[in-house]
């Protein structure tokens, strides 16, 4: 059975990805950052999602990038800010070279497992302005990946950046991962990292507004 390790952060859209690549016949790896992120109850939820697939190994790597700051996710001193899901800015909840340092991880542990696949659940339709979820980034690391291993340089084997999600609506989003039956009662989409979500941040309001679309009743607790 060809393996793929799965970008899980416990969210909406890593889980429903996660659900993808087990709907595809793959052995999922999930691979979880606990980044001293605001939100790090987000990493509760991708325990529970990795326990329901019944994974063989869920991963879960310490990176403080904390240190680095920059963005409201990793900055206490950085407000998250009530959510415009109208604008084109790229809002303080950007966290520098995330995805890139993440896929890293990602496609090393690939190499080391011998998995053909790294998923991601990046989306370039409805997100938030981040840079490193557009298709031209991911086009650019799997040409980098393509160079970067001895998987890939010495033995002749591809790792594949999958990104089963990255052109679907967060409506569509939804409805795929119902229709997978994907644990969405699990997920945490909240930036201000409270037990329940706070219903105005970006990713909230981009949350909410893909299940009222998609007509179905979000599994989770709102503070308002």
């Amino acid at each position: 059975m060809a393996k793929a390790v799965v970008l899980l952060s416990g969210g909406l859209d890593s889980t429903v990805c996660m659900a993808v690549a087990k709907s595809k016949g793959l052995e999922v790896y999930p691979i979880s950052f606990n980044y001293h992120q605001r939100h790090s109850i987000e990493l509760e939820g991708a325990k529970k999602v990795a326990d329901f697939f019944q994974v063989k190994k869920h991963l879960i790597i310490e990176t403080n990038m904390e240190q680095i700051g920059g963005s409201a996710l990793t900055d206490m001193n950085i407000n998250v800010p009530d959510g415009d899901t109208e604008s084109a800015d790229i809002p303080v909840t950007y966290v520098p070279a995330r995805n890139l340092i993440f896929l890293s991880y990602a496609l090393g542990y690939a190499e080391v497992i011998n998995a053909s696949y790294v998923y991601i659940g990046v989306n370039a339709v409805d997100y938030s302005g981040y840079p490193d979820c557009r298709p031209e980034f991911i086009a650019q690391f799997q040409a980098l990946a393509d160079f970067s291993t001895k998987a890939t340089a010495a033995e002749h084997k591809r790792i594949t950046v999958v990104t089963p999600l990255q052109e679907l609506s967060k409506k569509d989003i939804v409805l795929l991962g119902t229709k997978l039956g994907a644990p969405l009662q699990f997920t945490h989409s909240c930036y201000k990292g409270g037990k329940k979500a706070c219903g105005v941040c970006d990713s909230c309001r981009l949350r909410l507004k893909g299940f009222e679309a998609a007509g179905v009743e979000d599994p989770i607790e709102y503070e308002l």
